[in-house]
């Protein structure tokens, strides 16, 4: 029986978390959670919120953080946090879940409106009411308005990672968390099938193509 991932598609921390069972090679089925009726999530997890990983055991965890904690310790082979390295892996993922995924979500705000419009313009409002709770009265339309600055804001948040990966394929050398979460956060500007980031930033192209490359499921013979 495979686990089973209840998410958002546009979010970050699902990409995140699909990333680190791929790596570990846990079958698991994803169950995308409508946005507006929750129905499904609330009886799975008792709350509203994604991702939520729900094991054949019967545990069911909550919280992209608690989740590859807990895999670890389930699957520590191949792990997330080499040797020698795991300190710097918590901190570096840490920042890249606060602060870059600050600038990469307002540049993502766009795609997300237009996501959630498709669907409906119920989840559009309701999609909308809850950034407004977090942020603000006309967050969003400001955002939108101002797409261009944040897509420049995104693309100077991003100048070091892209200055990082110029001589390795993974941040610190050897793939961990860090990598999975700035996959993640990159996944934000690439859920609807093109990565939207500058072409300049080539490493990170380069970085983002190998990590999403990453699966479990099987060869084809």
């Amino acid at each position: 029986m495979a686990a089973k991932l209840y998410q958002f598609l546009t979010s970050p921390f699902c990409a995140k978390v699909r990333k680190v069972l791929d790596f570990k090679d846990v079958e698991y089925e994803i169950v995308e959670v409508d946005y507006l009726e929750r129905k499904e999530l609330l009886l799975a997890s008792g709350q509203l919120m994604v991702p939520v990983l729900a094991l054949a055991s019967g545990e069911t965890i909550v919280d992209s953080a608690r989740i590859v904690r807990r895999l670890e310790e389930l699957y520590p082979e191949p792990t997330v946090l080499p040797p020698s390295w795991s300190g710097l892996h918590q901190v570096l993922a840490d920042y890249i879940d606060t602060q870059l995924e600050d600038a990469l979500f307002k540049a993502s705000i766009p795609d997300e409106v237009a996501f959630f419009r498709r669907q409906g313009r119920d989840r559009e409002a309701l999609w909308r009411m809850v950034r407004e709770r977090k942020y603000g009265a006309g967050f969003v339309e400001q955002m939108i308005t101002e797409h261009g600055v944040q897509q420049s804001r995104a693309h100077q948040a991003l100048l070091p990672f892209e200055e990082a990966l110029s001589d390795r394929a993974f941040l610190l050398g050897r793939i961990g968390l860090a990598d999975f979460a700035l996959y993640g956060q990159l996944y934000s500007l690439a859920f609807t099938g093109e990565l939207k980031i500058s072409a300049e930033l080539r490493n990170l192209r380069m970085f983002f193509g190998r990590v999403d490359r990453i699966s479990s499921a099987p060869e084809a013979a």
